[in-house]
C-alpha cells in the first residue's frame, strides 16, 4: 500500500469462476490484494445426463477465502445465468452488498424472498449516471440491449488501468426498450480501455443479430391466422420478449393465462417494475374460466420451451395439468434449444402434435425468436468502438471463445494480445499491461430443489454409474461372528436381465465369497474390513463375466 496517496499498488487479477467454456453460471472475478468483487454471480442449467440436478453453480471457495477484502457484487443484467447463483452464494458466504439495474434488481428480491433464511444483504440499484467507487476502484455503467431489458457493461477504472465488461449484448438498433449507449462506449473506448472482457455466444455466426422487432411481425401472423387457442412458450426471464407477446394478446383481444411458477413470478417483478405494462383486467386468474371463453380469445403463456418435465408445456403436452390441449391449439415455441436440451423438446413437440395442436418453432419462414447475443459483425463493431489493448473473450463454449479472440485479431490487435481461458485461470493487469497468472483451483457444485448447500462430484458420479450399470445389493448375516452362507442375499436393479437371485451366476457367488470370508475372518478381521473387502470382491466378479461395473451397496447384520 502506498502510504502518500493510499492506492493500492498490487496487481489487478481478472479470473473466471463460471463461464469460460460453457453457456452459463457467468461468475467473474476482479481483484488486487486489498479488494475483492464479483461481476455476475449465475447458474448453469443441468442438462438430461445429470439426474436429478436442476442447477449447477461455481465452488465459491476463491469467495469465501477473500474474507474481508470481498466488498460487492455487480449485476450486469437479470438472466438466470448472471443472477441465478446468488442464494446459493448467500449460503456460502456474507455478500456485503449487490448492485443491479432496477429490473435485475426486482427480480433478486423476489428470489430472496423465496429463500426460507431472509439474508441480510444490502440491494442497491444503478443506472447509466451512477458511478460507484469501492476502494481503488471506480465503476462506470453503459446501457446495451438484449434480450431483456435494464442490461449494462461495466466499466472498473483501477490504478493499473481500465476494463470493461461488456455483459451480454446484441447491437439493436430498434429494441423493444431502450437504445444501446454506442455513443457512451465511444467515449469510453477514446478515454482507454486497457482490458476488454466481451460476450462470445454467437461468434460463430456472421452478420448481425435480428432485432426483437423482428419477431413481431412473425406473432402478428400466427395470431391473425390462429382461430384456436394459442400457447407460447419461452424463457421466463426473456422479458422483452413476454412484453411483445403479452402486447399482440392484447392487440388480437385474447385474455391471457400465465402458468409456471418462475414465469408467475418474474412477469410479477416486470410490472411492479414498470417494465411490462398490461392492464390486471386482461389476465386470467382462473383456469377453470377458460373452459368457457371461446378458444380464439384465448392466449397461454408457459414455462417449458426446452421440454423440461416437470414444467407447464410438458404437463400440458402429457396431460399431467389442469389445462388441456384441444384439437386445433397453436403452439409456438419463442426460443432456441439448449444446447443438450433438443431431444427433449422433440418428444414435447411429438406429443402436442399427436394431441392435435399446430406446433410451430423459430425458422427462416417464422421468426418466432431472436438471439439475445451478437453475432460477428456486432463483435467487429464493439472492438472498433473500445479499441482494447488487450482482450479476454467471456460467455461462450471454448469454440467461441477462440473464434471471436480471431475476430479482435482481425479488426488488429495482436495475437499475443489475446486470452482465451479456461475457469480458473487468471490475466494480470498491471501498468497497463496485462499477462497470464497464477491458476486458481476451481470446481463446480450440483444442486437440486432440495439441497441448497449443493451436491458433490462423487454423488454425481454414483447417479451416472447407477443410471449406465446398475445396482447390486449384497447383504451379509453374522451370528456369533461366522457367516450364515444361507444369509448371504444379493439383489439386483437395472443391472442385468440374466443375472438375478436365482441365476446360477449368483448362487456361485455366494459359495465363493462364503469361504473368502471364512478364510479372512481366520486373520481376525473386523467387520468393516469385511464388508470392504466383499463389495470389492462382488464388483470384481461381476465385472469379470459382464464387462460392467455395477454400484454393489453392503449391509451387515450381527446376532
Amino acid at each position: 500500500m502506498d502510504e502518500r496517496n493510499n492506492i493500492d499498488n498490487s496487481p489487478i487479477k481478472i479470473v473466471a469462476l463460471g463461464g469460460l467454456g460453457e453457456v452459463g453460471k457467468n461468475t467473474y472475478c476482479i481483484e488486487n490484494d486489498s479488494t475483492q468483487i464479483l461481476i455476475d454471480a449465475g447458474v448453469l442449467f443441468a442438462t438430461p445426463d445429470l439426474p436429478g440436478i436442476n442447477y449447477i453453480i461455481p465452488d465459491y471457495s476463491h469467495v469465501k477465502d477473500a474474507g474481508s477484502r470481498f466488498k460487492a457484487l455487480f449485476i450486469t443484467h437479470g438472466h438466470e445465468d448472471h443472477i441465478g447463483g446468488i442464494p446459493f452464494l448467500l449460503n456460502r458466504v456474507q455478500i456485503p452488498v449487490i448492485y443491479a439495474p432496477k429490473l435485475a434488481l426486482g427480480l433478486i428480491k423476489h428470489k430472496l424472498e423465496e429463500m426460507k433464511s431472509k439474508p441480510n444483504v444490502k440491494l442497491v440499484e444503478y443506472d447509466s449516471n451512477s458511478v460507484i467507487k469501492i476502494n481503488d476502484f471506480t465503476f462506470k455503467f453503459f446501457h446495451v440491449t438484449h434480450s431483456i431489458p435494464d442490461s449494462y457493461a461495466i466499466k472498473i477504472e483501477t490504478p493499473h488501468g481500465n476494463i470493461l465488461h461488456t455483459g451480454d449484448f446484441k447491437v439493436d438498433l430498434t429494441p423493444v426498450d431502450f437504445d444501446f449507449d454506442l455513443s457512451g462506449l465511444a467515449k469510453c473506448g477514446a478515454n482507454g480501455v486497457d482490458l476488454l472482457l466481451a460476450d462470445s455466444t454467437n461468434a460463430e455466426k456472421e452478420g448481425y443479430t435480428p432485432s426483437e422487432k423482428s419477431v413481431v411481425n412473425s406473432l402478428n401472423e400466427v395470431f391473425r391466422q390462429a382461430e384456436g387457442r394459442i400457447i407460447i412458450s419461452t424463457f421466463s426471464s426473456n422479458i422483452s420478449r413476454i412484453q411483445q407477446i403479452l402486447a399482440t394478446a392484447i392487440k388480437y383481444e385474447r385474455k391471457i393465462a400465465i402458468l409456471g411458477r418462475s414465469m408467475e413470478s418474474n412477469i410479477q417483478a416486470a410490472r411492479e417494475y414498470g417494465f411490462i405494462k398490461i392492464p390486471d383486467n386482461y389476465f386470467i386468474n382462473n383456469l377453470e374460466a377458460i373452459k368457457k371463453m371461446n378458444p380464439s380469445e384465448v392466449l397461454i403463456l408457459c414455462t417449458g420451451s426446452q421440454g423440461e418435465s416437470l414444467a407447464a408445456l410438458s404437463r400440458i403436452a402429457f396431460n399431467q395439468h389442469r389445462v388441456k390441449i384441444n384439437f386445433g391449439d397453436t403452439v409456438i415455441f419463442s426460443s432456441s434449444p439448449i444446447p443438450g436440451n433438443t431431444t427433449a423438446i422433440n418428444k414435447v413437440i411429438n406429443q402436442l402434435t399427436r394431441e392435435g395442436a399446430n406446433v410451430l418453432t423459430n425458422s427462416s419462414s417464422n421468426r418466432l425468436h431472436a438471439s439475445g447475443h451478437p453475432c460477428k459483425q456486432e463483435l467487429r463493431l464493439m472492438q472498433k468502438l473500445i479499441k482494447p489493448k488487450y482482450f479476454m473473450p467471456i460467455h461462450g463454449e471454448y469454440h467461441m471463445l477462440k473464434l471471436h479472440a480471431d475476430i479482435a485479431k482481425e479488426c488488429g490487435l495482436p495475437s499475443e494480445n489475446t486470452f482465451v481461458c479456461a475457469n480458473g485461470d487468471s490475466v494480470i493487469l498491471e501498468n497497463h499491461k496485462c499477462r497470464y497468472g497464477e491458476r486458481i483451483f476451481t470446481d463446480v457444485e450440483y444442486c437440486d430443489t432440495t439441497e441448497s448447500f449443493g451436491i458433490s462430484t462423487n454423488v454425481i458420479k454414483d447417479r451416472s454409474l447407477l443410471s449406465t450399470n446398475g445396482l447390486v445389493s449384497l447383504l451379509l448375516i453374522f451370528h456369533n461372528d461366522s457367516l450364515l452362507e444361507n444369509k448371504i442375499t444379493i439383489d439386483t436393479k437395472g443391472f442385468s436381465y440374466y443375472i438375478n437371485s436365482d441365476s446360477s451366476y449368483v448362487k456361485d457367488l455366494k459359495s465363493l465369497l462364503a469361504k473368502e470370508i471364512v478364510n479372512k475372518f481366520s486373520q481376525n478381521t473386523n467387520i468393516e474390513v469385511l464388508k470392504d473387502f466383499a463389495t470389492n470382491y462382488v464388483a470384481r466378479y461381476f465385472y469379470k463375466i459382464t464387462h460392467r461395473n455395477p454400484v454393489v451397496v453392503t449391509q451387515t447384520i450381527t446376532y
